[in-house]
């Protein structure tokens, strides 16, 4: 190995010390394994829906059968999963557009939403075609200790209240993910307070997290990204809305046109990749929530702040690091780029990354361009300037990308 004895001798005793944790990873992985096992054999997923359609590709029987499959695994009376989302910030986007209507109210119960996010809502950071361009109204209900108000769900609803926005994950922020537990307590005073209001949850990151998601928790809608966890770090490209048959057909409208819905759409990239992705899921999810204990062991021993710490309840799979400048932020992605499998030769610059308020810093040496189911990191440039670390097809990989990190830290501390 290349890295100091020090980072050596450490690494052990943080392996060692995740024993107890990387078990109980192991048990989810193993129960959602079998959960998709058995969907993919109730569906009957054969080699014939692997081929690739073009054209309107109506009667398209692979992308059928996938839809069919993605609703029975995440509990779901309908599904739409395609390869024509191109992030996950589009398949909420869709979602939105197709369910607001001018007049309607749309309530972000986590806070502020992310940077992107916030583009598409128009509010705080404008943007040609957002949803305030096309009236509808907008407002959030901020955060307490890092916590939904609970107490304040009632006061924030209005009778304009048409969809309420959970946002599973931390963004660009410190405060911790929420758990299917948590989704189902906000769904529920939602539901007490206004039983007609759609509660919709972006659930990037969180998939195969838990045992349950979030639709088993009483959500009426949910989103993704298939280069986050469901796509396993094989399908090339893709996202997904599933829940109530209703809230997906109107989404359906937006992606395509009025009157067609979900029944176009070309299966331009091979179906297996999809199909073979969600399989590989929750044990890929598992290796990179495993990674992210390591990280958050290592780090916080080296005196970071980390969130969150290794014992806890994890609701997605990213790990923040507090690292207090941004020579430290610089050299934690040069460090993990320099051990990526793709583009190690090069060095990570902050650059004005599309929807973003502040500029980004990005290690992402990955088979599929941005996939952050893959071993990656980034963060804004702005103080406390934390870093993002997330994904990791396998935990081997993980634990050599997060010891370069760490050493390419060290030799900004012995400059100093």
């Amino acid at each position: 190995m290349e890295f100091s004895k020090d980072l050596m001798d450490l690494k052990q005793q943080i392996w060692e010390e995740s024993a107890p944790f990387f078990r109980k990873v192991d048990e989810v992985a193993e129960a959602n394994t079998l959960k998709v096992l058995n969907a993919m054999r109730e569906c009957k997923v054969s080699e014939a829906h692997f081929n690739t359609t073009s054209g309107y590709a109506y009667d398209d029987i692979g992308r059928g059968k996938l839809e069919e499959l993605y609703a029975k695994i995440f509990g779901a009376e309908r599904a739409l999963v395609r390869t024509q989302f191109v992030s996950g910030t589009h398949a909420l986007a869709t979602a939105l557009f197709g369910i607001l209507r001018p007049g309607d109210e749309l309530v972000s119960l986590t806070g502020k939403p992310y940077d992107t996010m916030q583009t598409v809502i128009g509010y705080d950071n404008p943007s040609p075609g957002s949803l305030k361009e096309f009236g509808i109204l907008y407002d959030e209900l901020p955060l307490v200790d890092g916590r939904v108000d609970m107490g304040g769900i009632s006061s924030v609803l209005k009778p304009s209240t048409k969809l309420v926005l959970i946002q599973r994950s931390r963004g660009y922020s410190m405060r911790p993910p929420l758990t299917v537990s948590d989704i189902g307590e906000i769904v529920a005073e939602v539901k007490r307070v206004k039983p007609d209001c759609v509660c919709f949850v972006d659930n990037c990151y969180g998939e195969f997290v838990d045992t349950k998601e979030p639709l088993e928790a009483g959500a009426d809608l949910m989103a993704g990204s298939l280069i986050k966890n469901p796509g396993g770090g094989i399908a090339p490209t893709g996202g997904y809305i599933v829940g109530r048959t209703d809230l997906v057909e109107l989404a359906s409208y937006r992606l395509t046109a009025p009157g067609m819905g979900d029944e176009l759409g070309a299966s331009l990239a091979n179906n297996r990749w999809m199909f073979q992705g969600i399989f590989l899921a929750p044990h890929v999810v598992a290796q990179a929530i495993k990674g992210a204990i390591f990280a958050a062991g290592l780090f916080s021993r080296l005196g970071y702040r980390t969130n969150p710490l290794p014992e806890e309840q994890r609701g997605d799979i990213i790990q923040a690091i507090e690292l207090g400048s941004a020579e430290k932020l610089t050299a934690f992605c040069r460090g993990i780029q320099k051990y990526s499998p793709v583009d190690s030769f090069a060095a990570p610059e902050a650059w004005d990354m599309p929807g973003y308020a502040d500029q980004v810093i990005m290690a992402a040496g990955t088979f599929v361009q941005g996939a952050s189911i893959e071993f990656s990191a980034d963060g804004p440039l702005r103080p406390p300037y934390h870093v993002y670390l997330q994904g990791g097809l396998t935990l081997e990989h993980a634990v050599i990308g997060i010891l370069g990190a760490a050493q390419e830290m060290e030799k900004i501390s012995d400059k100093t």
